[in-house]
């Protein structure tokens, strides 16, 4: 049986150690969180457990099942999708549009532009129909995705996440875990649809009156490196953003939530994403190539495997400081051969007094065979004379 391993305790400790203090910060938002995704730091969480309505933010989950569909080959962003007149009755004046008309054919790609950058209802409910027949049935994937990404505090009940009595809920955690998988598990969808300033949509496409709308992303073009997520605003959950910036290699992933305002959610944004920048710094843990140490393997040609830094290893600290650390090499484990070079197979805990703990990923140094059959005799004698 596989069990939970902490292989050794590493001395990360740097020539000069200083105190790490939290840098101070504040916000008027009641539900805010900030993480780092270079080293898993999470730098501010405020109430970042408390289930809340995601308005907009709920169409991430909807584009990350595209997205996912799409990778997999059983989409196309070429497909077509008929905008059905029971939709459009529903969805033409109902909060924000892409304006999409009666009859209409816009291509998945233009219903995820129409979902990212214009925050399209109507756009979520097309593409559901498209991908599932109902939006209920492409609810059902909404929520089967969000347990397979861990997301334990949210459900989803709409494509778009206009208010339905409480059905839909989230939590500023599960949004910058959302927002991290989508990014990840994603880089090209990511990048091709979610930094988008504006999008048309109407008469140059075949139909109507051509329409532009802006992207209501308060980061891009203010915060250096910005390239997405999702704003969200109904009166039941006031101004949220779930946001993301990558400067010289780190990227932040933040959230806000339940702010009274458009200006003042902008503002306050901003605000977040350059304190998180500016008041932290990365520190260097390990080289790309670095030997971590060894780990356990169960059924293969060797008992142990080297693990490795996969690129520049760095923890998030307090801009000016440079904290005694400690690293813990973890891992689930013994870890069942085959095993191939470059695979994850353990995290580098690291642990700084007086802050939450950071985990960044090792890989193993080299592959691991399954054990010949002389081997496994010999392994089977062993496990059963102890």
């Amino acid at each position: 049986m596989k069990k939970l391993i902490a292989a050794s305790i590493l001395a990360l400790a740097v020539a000069y150690p200083t105190t790490a203090q939290n840098p101070p910060f504040d916000t008027p938002a009641p539900i805010a969180f900030l993480e780092d995704l270079s080293s898993g730091a999470v730098l501010y969480a405020k109430d970042a457990d408390r289930r809340i309505p995601p308005a907009s933010m709920a169409k991430m989950m909807t584009v990350y099942v595209a997205f996912d569909l799409i990778k997999k080959g059983e989409l196309k962003l070429t497909d077509t999708a008929e905008v059905r007149p029971e939709t459009w009755k529903k969805w033409h004046s109902q909060g924000s549009t892409m304006f999409l008309a009666v009859g209409e054919t816009p291509k998945v790609e233009d219903l995820l532009n129409g979902i990212v950058t214009l925050s399209g209802n109507d756009a979520c409910v097309v593409l559901a129909e498209k991908i599932a027949g109902t939006e209920e049935a492409f609810v059902n994937l909404m929520n089967v995705q969000a347990k397979k990404l861990g997301l334990s505090n949210s459900q989803f009940g709409t494509s778009n996440g206009w208010p339905d009595e409480g059905r839909t809920f989230v939590t500023a955690r599960d949004l910058a875990h959302l927002a991290k998988a989508t990014i990840q598990d994603h880089p090209q969808l990511y990048k091709q649809f979610y930094s988008r300033t504006s999008y048309t949509w109407g008469k140059t496409l075949g139909a109507g009156a051509a329409i532009t709308q802006g992207n209501r992303d308060p980061l891009l073009g203010r915060v250096a490196g910005a390239d997405g997520l999702k704003t969200g605003h109904t009166e039941e959950a006031g101004y949220g953003f779930t946001g993301s910036a990558e400067q010289n290699g780190r990227r932040l992933v933040m959230v806000v939530a339940g702010l009274t305002s458009y200006n003042g959610r902008a503002e306050e944004s901003v605000r977040f994403m350059e304190w998180g920048f500016r008041s932290w710094k990365p520190l260097p843990i390990a080289s790309k190539g670095k030997k971590i140490g060894d780990i356990e393997v169960q059924g293969g040609g060797s008992s142990t495997v080297g693990v490795v830094a996969p690129r520049d290893l760095n923890a998030t600290v307090p801009a000016g400081t440079s904290p005694k650390m400690t690293g813990k090499l973890v891992y689930l484990g013994p870890v069942k051969a085959p095993i191939k070079a470059g695979q994850h197979v353990a995290d580098l805990i690291v642990e700084t007094p007086g802050m939450p703990t950071q985990t960044l990923p090792v890989v193993a140094d080299a592959d691991v065979g399954e054990a010949g059959f002389f081997r496994r005799v010999w392994l089977g004698l062993t496990t059963l004379f102890g």
